[in-house]
């Protein structure tokens, strides 16, 4: 079944984005590495387990893809709208085996599968054919890490440790059968709000932090 695999922060520039996490919990997220298909650049931090979080940002010296971006980063303007609204932390990426199945079974809302790289490591993601969030980020998208499974374990280990996901929603009931639907497992607290948003409970060596 899909679980959690990593939390994702889509950022204007990366800079921006590595500030925002270093703002909220107090560190310094390294560098990732580049993702020559999809034109983007990240900054990674594990969160315990094979869990981390993901900053991510359209890298400026490279090459237009020719299909669109992943996490809807072609919309340059609305991925600045959102950061100005708050809405960054935006989305959660799922981890399957059964990559093709499920996508087979739920397109186009979680996409179609296409091989990603970053340095050495080649892996299957789910992207729509427009680019776009799934359901604006309330659906996951899909990853399968392949043979050498999810990188969370070999990362620089900062002390950070996710608490709880928390997804706050005006219809939790529907947040619920949405996920149900999906067969979504993991530890994700679905709670009534305002509006659609992410709230990452982190324990950090200087205490308990939220990041949204």
């Amino acid at each position: 079944m899909p679980h959690l695999d990593h939390l994702t922060v889509i950022a204007p520039t990366l800079r921006e984005g590595v500030d925002h996490v270093r703002d909220c919990l107090g560190l310094d997220m390294p560098f990732g590495g580049r993702h020559p298909e999809m034109g983007t650049y990240n900054h990674l931090l594990r969160l315990g387990g094979d869990v981390f979080l993901e900053v991510i940002a359209v890298d400026p010296e490279a090459a237009q893809p020719v299909h669109p971006r992943w996490f809807g980063l072609d919309e340059a303007a609305q991925v600045r709208r959102d950061w100005d609204a708050g809405r960054r932390l935006r989305t959660w990426v799922a981890q399957t085996p059964e990559l093709d199945a499920i996508l087979g079974r739920t397109c186009p809302l979680l996409g179609r599968s296409r091989r990603v790289s970053r340095g050495d490591r080649v892996w299957s993601f789910g992207v729509r054919d427009d680019g776009a969030l799934p359901l604006d980020g309330l659906a996951p998208c899909l990853i399968d890490w392949g043979e050498r499974g999810c990188p969370a374990p070999a990362m620089p280990d900062l002390g950070a440790r996710l608490a709880s996901l928390v997804v706050e929603h005006p219809d939790p009931a529907e947040v619920e059968r949405r996920y149900g639907d999906l067969g979504l497992t993991g530890a994700i607290t679905i709670r009534a709000g305002p509006r659609f948003r992410y709230e990452a409970v982190v324990e950090t060596p200087t205490g308990i932090r939220i990041l949204s």
